[in-house]
């Protein structure tokens, strides 16, 4: 029997979290939508929200695999339900107001010929959340090998822009609110054994978020994060090193952003 086009492709769960946020929800289904990859499994987890999120998520519920409006635990409780409810070969979080950077992001990443491959990383632009202008790619410059021990240096890649072996997806940790997405994906990287870069951007993220409303409770989880699993010593030498940069930052000795070295396809 001859094999099928489908039966080629991975099968890629997207999941997109969501509360109240119908003012950002459809531009990131549409970019889900849109892919021209063939085998996506789309699912939406929204918490119970009452802003008119459930009308846009009808609206395109033929193109969802599943959805489900009910109260949670937090954004990390509902991307644990996300988990749990996909069931393809490899996962990626696109959250309400995040979007793949080009209909054809998945498309470009390179599956065949990498078929044991525990993680596929990519770039990622940000993107001025009140005029929609891109700002620049994502300030860290990504390592072309990169490894757990990266993340010494804070988030270097962010989970919009990382695919994940859905077999080595644990579930986030809700012991932290804001930062369990850094606890995540180091400890995915610890399992991996296999890790490839793209070389492509893969997502859109819009600058501020959650995170950056709550900037110093963000940074202590981070620090409880790091130290757990670099040490004491190193994470306050990582911490040095984050104040100085943001120092060099903020004095315009360094730019928040660097240039977008890639195309748009």
């Amino acid at each position: 029997m001859v094999e099928s086009r489908m039966e080629k492709y991975h099968k890629i769960s997207v999941i997109t979290v969501v509360y109240n946020g119908a003012y950002l929800l459809e531009q990131t289904i549409k970019s889900v939508i849109s892919q021209t990859y063939p085998t996506i499994e789309y699912i939406i987890i929204d918490g119970y929200s009452n802003d008119g999120t459930i009308a846009i998520i009808k609206k395109y519920e033929k193109n969802i695999s599943f959805w489900t409006s009910e109260k949670d635990n937090g954004i990390y409780d509902a991307m644990n339900k996300g988990l749990k409810k996909a069931t393809g070969d490899y996962v990626i979080f696109m959250n309400a107001g995040d979007m793949f950077y080009s209909n054809n992001t998945i498309e470009q990443i390179p599956f065949e010929k990498n078929q044991n491959a525990d993680v596929f990383y990519g770039d990622t632009v940000i993107i001025d959340e009140n005029t929609g202008k891109e700002l620049g790619l994502r300030r860290k410059k990504l390592p072309k090998n990169l490894t757990w021990k990266h993340y010494k240096k804070g988030m270097v890649v962010c989970h919009q822009s990382i695919l994940v072996k859905k077999s080595i997806a644990g579930n986030f940790n809700i012991r932290y609110q804001l930062s369990a997405d850094v606890d995540w994906v180091i400890i995915v990287l610890k399992k991996s054994r296999k890790i490839i870069y793209t070389n492509t951007i893969i997502s859109r993220f819009l600058g501020g978020g959650v995170s950056r409303k709550y900037q110093k409770r963000s940074l202590l989880e981070r620090f409880i994060i790091l130290r757990n699993h670099f040490g004491i010593i190193q994470t306050i030498f990582s911490h040095v090193f984050f104040l100085v940069e943001a120092l060099t930052i903020k004095l315009g000795l360094k730019p928040l952003y660097r240039r977008n070295i890639f195309t748009s396809n």
